[in-house]
């Protein structure tokens, strides 16, 4: 699983070009971050991020119904800079 994570040797070299090539006008991607599970498990991993310094609790979206009874789900949205 972890090398679900990792560039190969050719798309590292694809990367580093694509990087060299843009460096003057940086590209946004927007990222969104889905919890869902229990009230009181969304709103501790919620805590414990902002505790690391991940993301402020306000900018999570309102605690929604998830897909199963007893879900709650919450969004976080972020534009990230691609390198």
């Amino acid at each position: 699983m972890p090398k679900n994570f990792l560039l190969s040797a050719s798309e590292a070299s694809d990367v580093a070009r694509g990087a060299t090539a843009r460096e003057g006008t940086p590209e946004r991607e927007s990222l969104r971050l889905l919890l869902i599970g229990s009230r009181h498990g969304v709103v501790g991993t919620i805590q414990t991020l902002h505790r690391l310094r991940f993301a402020e609790v306000g900018e999570w979206s309102p605690l929604l119904p998830g897909p199963n009874p007893g879900e709650v789900m919450s969004i976080l949205t972020r534009l990230i800079t691609l390198s």
